[in-house]
């Protein structure tokens, strides 16, 4: 059934070319006005770690980036508007060798996998804004994230451990 006609206005869709730094790296490309951040770093970009748990309804800290230093849902953000902007994914964190790596995996933090590098991010952003945080300040950060397998405890414990070497 067409929605033509029905009263719904279209926005058209456009196209703009835009500037990222992402894990340090320069990009340009060019995007359309209705690509998530989440789809153009995942798919266009090939940063695999960024994943769409919830499809982009902004429920599950899967798709969490670090943007200029502060934690966000890629899913909800307009690459168009991210123009100019320094991100951090996962993998530049795995490459920089920060300690919460190795906390998460010591510690087990992951059954499936799928929402780490959510965690992780939203992690990463808390040390760089709090290097000696409690275990409330932890569950506070990662309020936003979900977990399907229920590694919870174990990720204020590999946090914690992470604060307490960077």
């Amino acid at each position: 059934m067409s929605r033509e006609g029905a009263g719904v206005a279209t926005v058209p869709v456009t196209e703009a070319p835009i500037k990222l730094t992402v894990n340090g790296e320069k990009y340009e490309l060019s995007v359309k006005s209705n690509w998530t951040l989440q789809y153009v770093l995942h798919d266009k970009l090939g940063f695999t770690s960024i994943k769409d748990m919830c499809t982009g309804k902004g429920e599950c800290g899967a798709c969490t980036v670090i943007m200029e230093g502060r934690p966000i849902l890629s899913c909800m953000a307009l690459a168009i508007e991210c123009g100019g902007k320094t991100i951090e994914t996962v993998e530049g964190i795995a490459r920089a060798n920060h300690p919460l790596i190795e906390a998460y995996v010591k510690h087990h933090c992951m059954q499936c996998g799928y929402c780490t590098p959510g965690f992780v991010a939203t992690a990463k952003a808390l040390l760089d804004k709090n290097s000696k945080p409690t275990a409330d300040d932890v569950k506070e950060a990662l309020a936003g994230n979900l977990c399907r397998c229920g590694t919870y405890p174990q990720h204020v414990i590999a946090v914690l451990e992470a604060a307490s070497k960077v």
